[in-house]
This record gives C-alpha cells, structure tokens and sequence, in this order.
C-alpha cells in the first residue's frame, strides 16, 4: 500500500545545488558534521529483545506501511517581500521534495498566522481509506529532530513526542477547525501517531491494527528514555510477521531463456528471465545473494508495466514452503523500492535473516505481554517510591528550613528585646 504514495503527487525533487544548500543547512540545524540523511533506523525484532522490553520502557505503536520521510519546516528570503513558508519531504535517498501549491501551512502555537522555521518532523506518509469509500493522504508524525531552529535530538521520546503534540500538532487541528475550506485544499493533512504501553500487544491485534485506515506491516516498540540517534538505533525495535519480514535487494537480470526459429538462435526477451538479487556490502561492493522466484502471471504483470527492472530496488520475503525469494507484490506486482538508493547492507540482512530463524511470532508476543507488564509497574513503583522520598526529602528540608528561619527569627526578636531592655535600664539621669 506504502507504493501507492508517489511523492511527485505532491512535491517537486528540488535540483542538487539547492539540495546541497538544504542538507547542509539540516546538517547545521542538528549539529552534525556530514549531510547524510539524518533519520534513525531500526533494527529487527529478536527473542533476545524481550529482556530488553523488560528492562527498560519502551512505547509501542503500529508501524504503517507507507513511505517513511522526515518534514524539514523552512523559509524563503528574498528582500523586499515577507518571508515565505516552505515545507521540504526528504526520503530515505537524503532527496528533497519541496510541497506542492503553497496551500500547505503549519501554524505556531497561539499564532495561527506565523509559521515555523528551523523545525524537522519524522513521520510516514501514507493514504488512508475511509469506510465511505473517500481517501487522504496524511503524513502521520511519530518524532521530532529539531523545534524552531533548536535540536531537540538530546531530549526522551517522551519529551519530544510532548512539543510535537503541543507545538506542531494542536496548532494544526486549530488551524483546521478554524479554516476547515483551506485546510481542505492542502496536500495531505497531519495526524499524530498513537502511542501505546509496550504491554498493550493483545490489544494492538485485537483492536488497532484490524481497524487501521492504512497499511500494516507490523509493529515498532520505541525507546522511551534514549535520545534520537541518526542512522541504526539499537532502540527501536521492528517487528514484523513472517510473511512481512522483509530485504531489499538489488535486481539483476542475469539473462533470458535461449529459443530458436528460422534465423537462429537468440535471446527472448519476452520470456521471463533469470534474476539475481544483490546484497550492499558497502562502498559499492554488491555481491549475490540469492535468485528471485517470479510466477509467470508476476513476469507479464511486470511486462505490462513498460517499465526497467534490471539494478532497481525490489523488497523480497523468504518463502517458508518454497524456501524461495519472492517479491513483495502491490496489486500483483513487485514493490520497487524507488524511495531508496541502495539495498540493504549485509549487516541489515543478517539482522532480518536471524530475525526470521527466530521466529517470533504474535503468539510468542502476546505470551511475553504479562512480563513486559510486571517489569513496567515493578519501574513504576520504584520510580514512585523515589519520588515519594524525594519530596519527603524536600518537605523535611523545608521544614528544617522553616524551622532555622523561626528561630533565628526568634532570636533576633529576643536580643532586641533585650537592646530595647538595656536601652531603657541605661537611661539619662536627673538630680533634684
């Protein structure tokens, strides 16, 4: 469903030296010293990760499929006329797509008319599908990078999705209840992505993801004490189904069955071919890692696309009875993964690949849910017990506080009694 969302719908790829101009300008915004794309990435779910949802809070949500992009909220200066508002999608390249129209605004807090400047978003954007039928596209917000020209990137997922609800989302919803016709003609609207308790897992089958207006493809459990962290977070956790779990591999045509008539012996390339599916070592290096098991109906639904295949992105899942590489279809046919340069590193495909080998399934997830359960209450009573002897610390040491300023007011009031005493006892003399 995520593929059905093509950017240029509603943005336009901006040219490399503007685009430069913008990654360096994010690059400063966030304090780093290279201008690669700035988003986290997770990594996927393994047995191993249950202690870990035991040890530490974690919050829970669906992860949507759809296109994965960070909102860079900027302006343009030019003298002589007021600034103006501009909004930039970046994809998983470090591409930069500048919103469509001018209809798209995204209000301050309290200013309805003033926009912000120097802020990232982290969201998906995807299609939702409503049961009369009707769709929108929503980019749906589920971090923060950097509010108003401030990173934030140190700051708890608490915090952060705190301003994102606050400054970024409630202004918006303002904005929309207020000028419900404007808002009606921007390109995609906003909503914020619910977070859940990481215990709420029979819930989250039971009744969220059944009820989802979009794609699914699983689940992300999210940190909710580390900072953000560009690139592979070791806290953000990707669960997946078996049939879900997937890589991206680079395609190559290998070559097409050989068929002879009167003038020979040739290629057909009508015929499905051989294909390879190509693993990033880095640097460039791609190197085999398995063949594509295409049915003949996937090939002529590819063919009737008109479109180049060889060396494009395509996202694979391991067929558990073929033992078989098969592609990720949309309505019948591979999801190409255009939103991204390059496949999936090897280190990635080990981490997927160990994920598969362990099996987690929604069973296994819903089994572990009571434990998860008990390490956060067993967290939330000590972190209570903390903060009840913490404020019985500082209500003793108001009191001790109070009573030092009692006394000493005390003592002040006696030695000038006692000024006021000697003051009347040493008293001018008079002789008759």
């Amino acid at each position: 469903m995520g593929s059905s969302v093509r950017l240029e719908e509603i943005a336009n790829k901006i040219l490399p030296d503007e685009a430069h101009f913008h990654r360096q300008s994010v690059a400063d915004l966030l304090g780093r010293h290279n201008i690669n794309f700035p988003g986290a990435q997770p990594v996927s779910f393994a047995r191993s990760h249950f202690l870990e949802l035991q040890r530490t809070d974690y919050y829970l949500c669906e992860k949507t499929d759809g296109i994965r992009c960070l909102m860079y909220l900027a302006q343009h200066v030019e003298a002589g006329r007021p600034p103006l508002e501009l909004q930039f999608l970046i994809d998983r390249k470090n591409d930069y797509w500048h919103v469509k129209g001018g209809m798209m605004h995204m209000p301050l807090q309290g200013e309805l008319g003033k926009f912000h400047i120097g802020t990232i978003l982290d969201g998906e954007l995807v299609r939702q599908t409503y049961p009369d039928g009707s769709s929108k596209l929503m980019y749906l917000i589920f971090d923060c990078l950097c509010m108003d020209g401030r990173s934030i990137m140190d700051r708890t997922l608490d915090i952060r999705i705190g301003k994102c609800e606050a400054f970024i989302y409630s202004p918006w919803k303002e904005l929309k209840k207020a000028y419900p016709d404007d808002v009606a003609q921007q390109p995609f609207h906003l909503e914020l992505k619910k977070m859940q308790l990481p215990y709420a897992i029979d819930f989250m089958f039971g009744a969220v993801l059944p009820n989802l207006p979009h794609g699914n493809d699983g689940l992300i459990f999210t940190c909710k004490t580390t900072p953000y962290i560009s690139g592979t977070d070791q806290h953000i956790l990707k669960w997946k189904p078996p049939h879900e779990n997937t890589i991206d591999f680079r395609l190559q045509i290998v070559g097409f069955p050989m068929t002879e008539d009167a003038d020979g012996e040739y290629e057909d390339w009508d015929a499905k071919p051989e294909i390879e599916l190509l693993v990033n070592h880095g640097d460039g290096d791609y190197r085999r890692y398995a063949d594509l098991y295409l049915t003949d109906k996937e090939w002529e639904a590819m063919k009737a696309q008109s479109e180049m295949f060889d060396h494009r992105i395509v996202e694979c899942w391991l067929d558990p009875e073929l033992k078989k590489w098969r592609p990720k279809l949309d309505d019948g046919v591979p999801r190409f993964r255009d939103d991204k340069t390059d496949a999936n590193h090897i280190s990635t495909v080990k981490s997927v690949m160990e994920s598969i080998e362990d099996g987690v399934t929604e069973q296994d997830l819903i089994a572990q849910q009571g434990k998860i359960r008990e390490a956060w209450k067993a967290r939330e009573g000590e972190a209570k017990k903390a903060r009840d002897l913490e404020r019985q610390r500082m209500q003793q040491a108001h009191e001790l506080k109070e009573k030092q300023r009692a006394e000493a007011q005390r003592q002040q009031a006696a030695v000038a009694a006692a000024t006021a005493a000697a003051d009347e006892d040493d008293g001018p003399q008079y002789s008759e």
